[in-house]
């Protein structure tokens, strides 16, 4: 059974920042591209960014989320991370973590997803 579990989220004023790490069991992580989407309220889910599988030498964001946020995983710990950096009001949102088997901005396509961990940002 593939869990993924989210973890890091809370309450930041803007321009602040926070790690949110994502542990994944029941898989073969290093061959499951990762990623991240966020959906706030009254919005409609969205892709935020994803890692290749394997080695993670590839990331792909969001045009809202790049040069702020970076995705790594650490196959080690079967764990992928969002670093989220200058955070502004708007990046409130439930933020999931999802598994694939290829990095795709597409919701549908992902097999697996976490329940989701808030993050609050303050003006």
């Amino acid at each position: 059974q593939v869990q993924l579990v989210e973890s890091g989220g809370g309450l930041v004023q803007a321009g602040g920042s926070l790690r949110l790490s994502c542990a994944a069991s029941g898989l073969t992580f290093s061959t499951y591209a990762m990623g991240w989407f966020r959906q706030a309220p009254g919005l409609k889910r969205e892709f935020v960014g994803a890692i290749d599988r394997w080695s993670g030498s590839d990331a792909y964001y969001a045009d809202s989320v790049k040069g702020r946020f970076t995705i790594s995983r650490d196959n080690a710990k079967n764990t992928v991370y969002l670093q989220m950096n200058s955070l502004k009001p708007e990046d409130t949102a439930l933020y999931y973590c999802v598994a694939n088997r290829y990095v795709t901005a597409s919701e549908g396509a992902y097999d697996y997803w976490g329940q989701g961990t808030q993050v609050t940002v303050s003006s």
